[in-house]
């Protein structure tokens, strides 16, 4: 394992995430230390995301919600996978099964583990834990839609595999947890 020295670092914001300013050194290819170098980190924390897949009618549930980054280059809606952060403590799978409720309405029991994975490791700390959850229309509780009180509005929808290889052939898909979770399922599907 590669050494790391940090010799600083500095909160820089400290709202709902955080940015630090670090200075560090670590080793080189060669064995020899790099000079200090500054870099700024986008504290982002863990989040849990989950594919919803019903396979007695070959469908995949999914939410479509704005994102104001994304509001930049387009619209912002984003047609993705269901996600969340843990609350402090909360287990990764706990964490998931309670989005999925909240934003689906879907009540699930048994997760499967896709991957764990960094989103954007050269500038933030978050890694996405991403599962499956098979459902059936009988673990359907409630509408979903979301939490109103944090101002989430957002819309679930059901498609067809087809509609979904579709929209991935066509690059209609642009968030990354979901490109990844739904090609994870083709992959399975032996598509």
């Amino acid at each position: 394992m590669r050494k790391v020295e940090v010799h600083g670092r500095r909160r820089l914001l400290d709202g709902f995430f955080q940015v630090d300013e670090v200075t560090l050194s670590h080793q080189l290819l060669d064995g020899s230390m790099s000079r200090p170098l500054r870099r700024l980190v986008l504290e982002r924390g863990d989040a849990v995301a989950a594919l919803l897949f019903r396979p007695a009618d070959q469908q995949v549930v999914l939410v479509r919600q704005f994102r104001t980054p994304a509001s930049q280059r387009g619209e912002g809606w984003l047609l993705e996978v269901v996600a969340g952060i843990p609350d402090p403590r909360e287990e990764s799978a706990v964490a998931a099964r309670r989005e999925i409720l909240e934003e689906t309405g879907y009540q699930v029991e048994e997760l499967e583990h896709i991957a764990t994975f960094y989103t954007t490791p050269g500038g933030s700390s978050e890694r996405i834990v991403l599962y499956c959850a098979q459902v059936s229309e009988a673990q359907r509780l409630a509408p979903g839609g979301g939490r109103t009180e944090e101002d989430e509005h957002i819309e679930v929808v059901e498609l067809r595999l087809e509609e979904v290889w579709g929209l991935l052939d066509e690059g209609q898909i642009e968030d990354a947890k979901t490109l990844i979770a739904l090609m994870w399922l083709r992959a399975k599907q032996g598509r």
